[in-house]
């Protein structure tokens, strides 16, 4: 059975900088696209970066130059670093597993439970 267990978030001010990781179990996922979205209460889920196999990566305009997505994939497991943290970067982010890189929620195969990033002011 596949899992996605994210871990690292947590309560952070606002220019602080915080590492999630997403570790998958139960199969690897070398060759699948490897991303992180993020839902704000009351909003939908929305993309926030995806690594693809052979390491390329796209960020959304909101957190491109601040957030970094890696991935090891020795240790199946996915990486989100984010600086500069804004409050407006709350959310519970999930880590996703798709077939290709895609930007949209429907496409992904496989969700983690997802954790929360509280940014204060």
């Amino acid at each position: 059975q596949v899992q996605l267990v994210e871990s690292g978030g947590g309560l952070v001010q606002a220019g602080g900088s915080v590492r999630l990781s997403c570790a998958a179990s139960g199969r690897t996922f070398s060759l699948y696209a490897r991303s992180w979205f993020r839902q704000a209460p009351g909003k939908e889920r929305e993309f926030v970066a995806v690594i693809n196999w052979s390491g390329r990566s796209y960020y959304a305009d909101s957190v491109k130059g601040r957030f970094t997505i890696s991935r090891d994939n020795a240790k199946n497991t996915v990486y989100l670093q984010m600086s500069s943290l804004k409050p407006e970067d709350t959310a519970v982010y999930y880590c996703a597993v798709s077939h290709v890189d895609t930007r949209t929620p429907s496409d992904v195969n496989y969700w983690g439970q997802g954790t929360q990033v509280t940014v204060s002011p």
